[in-house]
């Protein structure tokens, strides 16, 4: 977020509940200079997008997914890592009292009643989207509307239900979308009335879609299905208006396959689609490590997508892959051809090159970073010069047109109001764009793909249009920060579970050519042979290294088969993974929070 951090140092402890509201520091505004004016409101909102996280939470946001293979499992839900309150973070409600304090002191006679409604409504906005934070990850948690001092016995209160902190969310949402002044902001880099609806469908989404599918025995929502389509339909409601009013399009630019890309790579927002961003400025020195986060074989996590998930990727005709009969033998330069053009916009395959000291150079996946494969592309600049450090400048998308329409389309069709009118303007609009064959990317689904019923969504398996809407959202968002509570709101965290598979290797000992120029690029062994050819990568797949240890990277059929990472370390996802465990320390001073149940 390109921010204007000019903040004043606000009177009464603004950013800390340390002072006491009536001591004013020296060189500090005085509250009347702060809330006298629109200028001061102006500024002291800046501090609110905090709340909002930075452009490198963004890129890295599906670091714990089920898609995606990564160097070591995660602690959260490893079997044995011994995770549980003393490891949990968030309990953090700093911004918060910002948020509150701002709230409370937004009533100058001196500034017009429209103007103070405006920043209030941003102020709400900015609390809705704190506390969907804190409820995605810890359920109940404590409604607070006042800026509280470290003397109010408020502080050591219990939590509140998740119904009534949601409630007030939502009410919090409908209060900015219809107080928020400005419709568009022209940077993307600011909070607008567009802006507040989309996340409005987003929130609601996700609540709907809780509430229907953990309302059980002792489910997290145990008793809330009846509201989930009060909260669907106004996730319809708010998609819906920014459908209509916001001015949104997909970006086309550039034709099929290179339009969705450049979502991820431009420097200045694609103001078309993209709704809110986190905008770098270098004359600033604001940047992101997408590169080096991205390629670094000791950086980043090493994210790369697993062939389970690659193989949801349609062929560009918009039948399925894995209706291709020998789909599972096909070697990874061939399974890449010929499929929805968005995949090779977020892998590394074919014809991807990238430059390098000013020459532009074939690029397929590398094997210092990638464990299946399928290397990752699309927050990537494709120079090298990016690699090294927080160099890039493109801007990070936050939310965007196309995710609006997917809100839209999952809320209809689990309200059972979605028609063929509606997959053609959301999910057939989207497939279009990816160059799938107008036909075939229109027509609503009749039948359920097996794949995805069997190896996804047993339980929706007789929804072949949901289905569809959920494989969509899967390729459109990948790497977007959303697919974890995704699959917690759907409660699949059991899809966690599944193996970190790669590409298929025919035989061992055996060089093969990943991007088809004729150069071959890696070679599989379990001996390693005496001499190497330059440009090739080895990597040994033999069942122990010679330190004697198990290898974690191993062929599913010891000398063939599909790549496979860290089969020796077990993921367990159990039904406590649906919220994370309140962290010991805030245990400790407030003993009256409580445990989250399974985590006790």
């Amino acid at each position: 977020m390109n921010k204007k951090y000019l903040w004043f140092l606000l009177a009464g402890g603004l950013l800390t509940g340390c002072r006491k509201l009536d001591q004013v520091p020296e060189a500090t505004a005085t509250k009347e200079a702060v809330f006298g004016s629109e200028k001061g409101l102006e500024t002291y909102a800046y501090s609110f997008y905090d709340v909002l996280p930075d452009a490198n939470a963004v890129h890295r946001g599906d670091e714990m997914s089920d898609y995606g293979a990564r160097t070591q499992a995660p602690d959260f839900y490893r079997k044995g890592s011994g995770f549980g309150s003393r490891q949990s973070s968030g309990w953090d409600w700093r911004n918060l009292r910002n948020i509150n304090y701002f709230i409370e002191n937004c009533n100058s006679p001196k500034v017009a009643n429209p103007v103070k409604q405006h920043y209030i409504g941003l102020a709400r906005f900015f609390r809705a989207v704190f506390y969907f934070d804190k409820v995605k990850r810890f359920g109940d948690v404590p409604w607070i509307t006042k800026a509280m001092t470290v003397e109010d016995p408020a502080l050591f209160n219990g939590r509140d239900p998740r119904a009534k902190v949601m409630d007030s969310v939502l009410a919090d949402l409908n209060f900015a979308c219809e107080n928020i002044k400005a419709s568009d902001d022209k940077t993307r880099s600011l909070v607008t009335k567009m802006v507040a609806y989309a996340y409005k469908s987003r929130i609601c989404l996700f609540e709907g879609t809780f509430r229907k599918y953990h309302d059980y025995s002792g489910g997290l929502a145990q008793g809330l299905s009846g509201t989930a389509n009060t909260w669907l339909d106004e996730a319809v409601s708010a998609a819906d208006t920014v459908i209509k009013k916001g001015g949104y399009s997909l970006n086309t630019a550039d034709g099929p396959a290179k339009a969705y890309r450049l979502l991820f790579t431009s420097k200045a927002p694609v103001s078309s689609e993209i709704i809110l961003a986190a905008v770098c400025d270098p004359a600033l020195s604001v940047f992101n490590d997408a590169n080096w986060w991205w390629t670094s074989a000791t950086y980043g996590a090493r994210i790369s997508f697993t062939r389970t998930f690659v193989n949801t990727y349609l062929n560009i005709d918009g039948t399925p892959f894995t209706d291709k009969p020998g789909y599972k033998t096909m070697v990874f330069a061939d399974e890449v051809k010929d499929r929805d053009m968005r995949l090779q916009q977020t892998i590394r395959m074919g014809d991807y090159k990238r430059i390098n000291g000013g020459k532009t150079e074939p690029a397929p996946p590398v094997f210092s970073y990638t464990y299946t494969g399928y290397q990752p592309i699309k927050w990537c600049l494709d120079d090298t010069y990016f690699d090294g450090g927080s160099r890039n400048d493109n801007s990070i998308s936050m939310i965007r047109y196309a995710e609006v329409l997917l809100n839209y389309a999952e809320a209809r069709a689990e309200l059972g109001t979605f028609e063929a009118g509606d997959w053609i303007k959301t999910i057939g609009a989207l497939r279009k764009r990816a160059g799938i064959a107008a036909a075939a990317a229109d027509a609503l689904p009749t039948v359920a793909d097996p794949y995805l019923a069997t190896n996804y969504f047993p339980d929706i398996s007789s929804k072949p249009v949901l289905l569809e809407i959920r494989r969509e959202r899967g390729i459109e968002l990948a790497l977007e920060g959303l697919r974890f509570y995704d699959l917690v709101r759907w409660h699949h965290g059991e899809l966690m579970n599944l193996p970190w598979n790669g590409f298929y290797v025919p035989a061992l000992d055996v060089m093969m050519d990943l991007n088809g120029d004729g150069k071959n690029d890696v070679y599989f062994y379990t001996v390693k042979p005496a001499t190497q050819v330059s440009g090739v990568t080895y990597i040994n797949v033999a069942e122990t290294l010679a330190n004697g240890t198990k290898n974690p990277q191993r062929l599913s059929n010891d000398t063939k088969g599909e790549l496979t990472w860290l089969t020796n370390v077990e993921r367990a996802w159990e039904e406590k993974h649906y919220l994370y465990p309140i962290p010991e320390a805030d245990l400790q001073l407030n003993s009256k929070l409580g445990q989250n149940l399974l985590w006790k």
